[in-house]
């Protein structure tokens, strides 16, 4: 789906949400969505580790 996205609906997507949202909510949105994913990968790294520990002590 993203592949037929090419620079100018980029652009027109990018201008729409500066509209629509302001470009300090933007900066927030972005700051939060950052902030999303990197405590997502933490606890993903975490499970892994905890499978991992688990795994060997049992074997």
């Amino acid at each position: 789906m993203l592949q037929n996205l090419g620079p100018m609906e980029l652009l027109i997507v990018l201008v729409l949400a500066l509209l629509i949202f302001g470009p300090g909510r933007i900066g927030k949105i972005g700051s939060e969505l950052g902030k999303g994913i990197g405590g997502f990968k933490k606890e993903m790294a975490a499970k892994r580790a905890d499978s991992e520990e688990a795994t060997k002590k049992a074997a």
